[in-house]
């Protein structure tokens, strides 16, 4: 159906502070897009067919900004571990096994399969050096029909042997054949340059991957300011920058005319702050994640109040899930412990802008997403909560807090991405 008509009581983000909650009312996808929504469904609209979703809630499908596929399987292990010491134990030797294409294909399989039951319809996602597999992954998320970006990872330093980049020019030159493979060979799935961090890439890495930046004209992932001892790492490795975001930009890999996610930002301070603002560039939260590996809690709500660009992860396998609706109570749990034993005057998250943040503010990453606004393409979940029984009647606004902390893919009646319905 290019044309049609969904009901239920829609739940979306006109803003980061207004929650819009539509009982009963209809919205009007055409070509993919919201056409409008309604409390009454118009004349005009009146022979068009209508998914009527009785009393469930509809919310924007979600947008999960940085999670590591290869990651997936080892989910919930070594949360006891910090960072660096968590990398070298668990997340090195799992990637590694990425080289065979048969565990890959399980491997994957498993992540996209978990992928497709969540309330997330848009990601992402880093990969692992090797390309085969990244292709893989990228033809298995197009098939399920989820819109991602994915990222071959780069890295040729300070890390294992067995997880490095044979050479620099050959990481470059298995880079540039990857996007020209892939940049336009999928419906759904698009490339996005994945530099690890800069403790795992080399200056001339660095460079050449912005050089391929400025050739392709794709967008950039990493990492930046999580942890301590990784951004005293960076003081070392580049001695000349004024910050760890400054030595983005330096390599020419810090947006600033070109899409940019930053994962984590848990310790970014003024200057780097307003370099990311200045650059547009995309900040992925990532609470559960920082919490796990002992890194802290990235003040968000300065972030938003500031005017950056904001979105939620998951992270996996920092964060132990896929859920898109923990990843938010997450985030506002996180930021009341913050609030409450570090910094007062950074305010906790209210829901309304943790439900933001994995709507409408991750979604901005792909454009006009992550709302039922006019012109916004129809991304959507539907979320049957009678399961979450209650001894008295809700409101839809309550009901919609309760599911983010209670619901889990069990709750998922349908899902559509574009306008196109790839579950129920």
């Amino acid at each position: 159906m290019k044309t049609f008509v969904i009901k239920g009581n829609l739940c979306f983000s006109r803003s980061m502070d207004e929650l819009v909650l539509m009982e009963q009312s209809y919205i009007v996808v055409e070509d993919g897009r919201v056409a409008g929504t309604f409390r009454t469904l118009p004349e005009r609209y009146a022979q068009l067919p209508v998914l009527d979703y009785g009393d469930r809630l509809i919310l924007p499908g979600m947008t999960d900004l940085h999670v590591h596929a290869p990651q997936f399987a080892f989910r919930g292990l070594g949360m006891d571990m910090e960072l660096l010491e968590w990398l070298n134990t668990y997340t090195f030797p799992e990637e590694s096994k990425y080289k065979e294409l048969d565990y890959a294909d399980r491997a994957y399989g498993s992540f996209v399969g978990h992928l497709l039951r969540s309330t997330t319809t848009r990601a992402a996602i880093f990969a692992t050096i090797h390309v085969p597999a990244t292709e893989l992954l990228m033809q298995k998320l197009d098939d399920a029909g989820l819109s991602c970006y994915v990222g071959k990872v780069n890295m040729n330093r300070n890390s294992p042997v067995y997880l490095r980049e044979i050479s620099t020019n050959q990481a470059l030159r298995d880079t540039e054949r990857w996007l020209c493979e892939t940049k336009e060979r999928y419906t759904h799935v698009k490339p996005i340059l994945t530099p690890r961090f800069i403790p795992s890439c080399t200056d001339d890495l660095m460079y050449g991957l912005a050089r391929l930046q400025a050739k392709y004209d794709v967008p950039v992932q990493s990492h930046l300011s999580e942890n301590y001892s990784e951004i005293a790492w960076i003081r070392e490795l580049c001695p000349r920058s004024k910050h760890y975001g400054d030595a983005y930009e330096q390599f020419g890999l810090f947006g600033g005319g070109y899409p940019c996610i930053m994962a984590h930002c848990v310790h970014s301070n003024e200057d780097e702050q307003a370099l990311m603002k200045k650059n547009g560039v995309f900040i992925a939260h990532s609470p559960e994640s920082n919490m796990n590996l002992a890194s802290g809690v990235a003040p968000v709500n300065k972030f938003l109040d500031n005017g950056l660009r904001v979105g939620l992860a998951t992270d996996v396998a920092g964060g132990s899930h896929e859920s898109m609706l923990r990843a938010m109570t997450h985030a506002i749990q996180a930021s009341k412990l913050r609030w409450r034993l570090y910094d007062q005057a950074v305010k906790p998250l209210s829901f309304e802008r943790a439900f933001y943040l994995a709507t409408m503010g991750g979604g901005a990453f792909f454009g006009n997403v992550g709302s039922f606004l006019d012109g916004y393409e129809f991304d959507a979940v539907v979320l049957d909560d009678a399961s979450l029984d209650h001894p008295q009647a809700l409101s839809v606004r309550a009901r919609l807090e309760r599911a983010a902390y209670l619901a889990d893919d069990r709750n998922l009646t349908a899902k559509f991405v574009a306008g196109q319905k790839i579950l129920g």
